[in-house]
């Protein structure tokens, strides 16, 4: 916000301010008001109330937007990229409006996994009751039974969900950039079974129960006289309470509570998980990672929890970009040395694919990606 704008909107309290201070006690008692009041202004909260509502589309032809056959999004009307700054000067209300575009693309992406790459969703906890909160995970129809390999997919932290390795790569490039269905598709034509985590499904979100405020009167044996005086004072803190809320949040959004998922509510547990109960069940002689950024400390963390079984069982993992750490995860020797030979870490880099990067952890190789343009595309050329 301009200075200017500020003063604009801060100049009838200024000038309130300046009146009454000439005045006596009574007057100074306003302006102590006058500034509280003041203190707990936020302008950028303020200005809020000013912003179009809230309400987006549900889906991308309410956005007037689709992909392409090159898997590209573009206007239905103009065939232009998607535009973030729709409206100027309004960035919460364009971001609001992205990420609310953001979550119509995880759906595209999961119907994509069902139809073009024919996984199956399977509902997690696996002994979930019908009221809990669950999450899920896609798997091929012999991700269990193929009794030859097996892939695994691992994205990584923030916002992207099963079959993403990017959101702002799905929207600002092309499908084949940002979502795992490419590895998909190749993986299935070399006779793998497939198995995409879900690690960010985390928690479910429910609207935030109000708690109603039991009056004093109705509790108390005080005198009549004391109770008034302090359900007069509940209802001006009240009243006040209101009055900044309307600036604070002018568009209502609805306060929302998290509800974490049993045995899900972390990227690890996730991953430990689906190890336990789907991955370790699988016939398959060899299994194959590929575990991208937030992904690959996940994996580092399996490894640390199930170390027998998944050296057992896991022939190769790619990473890419990993931000695993074998000293702040406390890996022992046996884990960095078996790291040493069955891992490859693609990371960002302008040196030419697959050169040597040097690292200064004693866990994998480290090699370029050759996307340093792009430090969100996935490196290995599967």
């Amino acid at each position: 916000m301009s200075v200017s704008l500020r003063s604009l909107i801060l100049l009838p309290i200024w000038i309130s301010m300046a009146q009454i201070q000439q005045g006596g006690p009574d007057e100074k008692e306003k302006t102590t008001a006058l500034k509280d009041l003041l203190s707990r202004i936020d302008l950028d909260e303020l200005m809020k109330k000013d912003e179009p509502p809230l309400d987006f589309p549900d889906t991308l032809e309410g956005f007037e937007y689709a992909f392409n056959e090159k898997g590209q999004l573009r206007h239905i009307k103009t065939g232009e990229p998607f535009v973030f700054n729709y409206r100027e000067d309004l960035h919460r209300w364009n971001q609001k409006r992205y990420e609310a575009l953001g979550e119509i693309i995880t759906k595209y992406v999961y119907e994509l996994l069902e139809k073009d790459c024919n996984l199956k969703k399977i509902s997690i906890p696996v002994d979930a009751t019908e009221s809990e909160p669950k999450s899920f995970i896609f798997m091929s129809e012999d991700a269990l039974t193929n009794p030859q390999k097996l892939m695994v997919l691992i994205h990584g932290s923030g916002v992207v969900r099963a079959g993403q390795w990017a959101r702002r790569l799905i929207i600002n490039e092309d499908l084949d950039s940002g979502t795992q269905i490419p590895f998909i598709k190749r993986a299935m034509d070399e006779g793998y079974g497939v198995i995409v985590l879900n690690p960010n499904e985390n928690y479910i979100e429910v609207e935030k129960p109000k708690i109603p405020v039991q009056s004093s009167s109705d509790s108390s044996d005080e005198p009549a006289e004391k109770r008034e005086r302090k359900d007069k004072v509940s209802k001006e803190t009240k009243k006040r309470r209101d009055f900044y809320e309307k600036y604070r949040n002018p568009q209502r959004e609805k306060e929302m509570m998290q509800l974490y998922i049993r045995e899900n509510g972390s990227p690890e547990e996730h991953a430990v998980y689906v190890w336990d109960h789907f991955i370790a069940q699988s016939a398959a002689e060899k299994v194959f990672f590929v575990a991208h950024s937030y992904g690959g400390l996940a994996f580092v963390e399996l490894m640390i929890q199930r170390e027998a079984d998944v050296k057992s069982k896991v022939a190769a993992v790619a990473l890419t970009d990993s931000v695993h750490n074998v000293w702040h995860q406390e890996a022992g020797k046996t884990i960095r040395e078996w790291m040493r030979e069955n891992c490859c870490n693609w990371v960002s880099s302008s040196e030419p694919l697959d050169t040597s990067v040097e690292s200064m952890l004693p866990d994998c190789p480290r090699v370029s990606a050759e996307n340093s343009n792009n430090s969100e595309a996935a490196g290995p050329q599967f």
